[in-house]
């Protein structure tokens, strides 16, 4: 029963996982940039729910609205100052400029918040099933996850700015010729990708202590999923996020804790070298 509670307890923060990973997916996917300043936007995403909690008295779930508007606009102003010009440039130049972001961000961070931990002061109580107990923040999380890759899934594919953001992953050039203008579409892609890095930091700040630097071991496990999904690929990366939570779930019923960030990474190399395009396939 102790290794059923673990696993479902796993589970439930890889629905997190997984919408965080979407998020560098989709930047991904659709422009070829891997976002280096993914995690420190995680990591604003917690401190923005923290700061709403604690100084405006919001209930943390309704400040995740904010938290998601303000991640979506910062990506947007992100991408026209720093990635905009850098776009068609090698790859070494997307990762420097968004590592600079990265940067600016935790700099700016560690000078107003410190290092050190915080938490959000706010519980649901717990849900007890037979001898399995689990938190009513880690179930409402995890719900609030399920509902953000719904109304992604449904934005992408049922509305037209979702459409033309597909239209530009398949073919900027010939979305261009049709009259889609891909700058901005661009544009709205990279704070869509943001705005799921706020919201799951967010999420995360609902159960878990953090600091500014916590965002960065999110955003490795967030490589490790795209990988293990399948770089592109918003589903898989939905998957990938519930095997690497099952993973967490059960290691530490069998090894050390010390062990998990280990057997993730032996999983990351596994994958490149059996299945580099990953689970469900690489968009082409």
């Amino acid at each position: 029963m102790v290794l059923i509670a673990s696993l479902i307890d796993g589970l439930l923060i890889g629905f997190i996982y997984g919408i965080a990973a979407m998020g560098l997916s989709l930047i991904w996917g659709v422009m070829r940039v891997i976002n280096l300043a993914h995690g420190a936007i995680i990591a604003l995403g917690m401190f923005g729910v923290y700061l709403a909690f604690t100084g405006l008295g919001l209930n943390p779930y309704l400040a995740l609205l904010l938290v998601a508007l303000t991640g979506l606009l910062s990506g947007v102003l992100v991408y026209g100052i720093a990635v905009h010009r850098v776009i068609n440039a090698p790859y070494l130049s997307t990762l420097l400029a968004t590592f600079a972001v990265n940067m600016i961000v935790i700099g700016v961070g560690t000078a107003a918040f410190s290092t050190s931990p915080r938490n959000v002061a706010f519980a649901l109580g717990s849900l007890s099933l037979g001898v399995i107990t689990l938190t009513w923040t880690r179930v409402a999380a995890a719900l609030v996850a399920v509902l953000v890759t719904a109304l992604l899934y449904l934005f992408l594919y049922r509305t037209r700015p979702g459409k033309a953001i597909r239209a530009v992953a398949n073919n900027r050039a010939a979305a261009e010729l049709m009259g889609i203008p891909s700058s901005w579409v661009l544009a709205l892609s990279f704070g869509l990708g943001t705005m799921l890095a706020a919201i799951s930091g967010g999420l995360i700040a609902t159960f878990l202590p953090f600091t500014i630097l916590a965002g960065a071991g999110y955003q490795v496990k967030g490589f490790v999923i795209c990988v293990l999904g399948g770089l592109g690929n918003p589903l898989g990366a939905l998957i990938g996020g519930l095997l690497l939570g099952a993973m967490e779930g059960i290691i530490p019923a069998f090894l050390e804790t010390s062990w998990v960030p280990v057997l993730e990474f032996v999983l990351f190399v596994l994958i490149l070298l059996v299945k580099p395009t990953g689970l469900l396939g690489s968009r082409k």
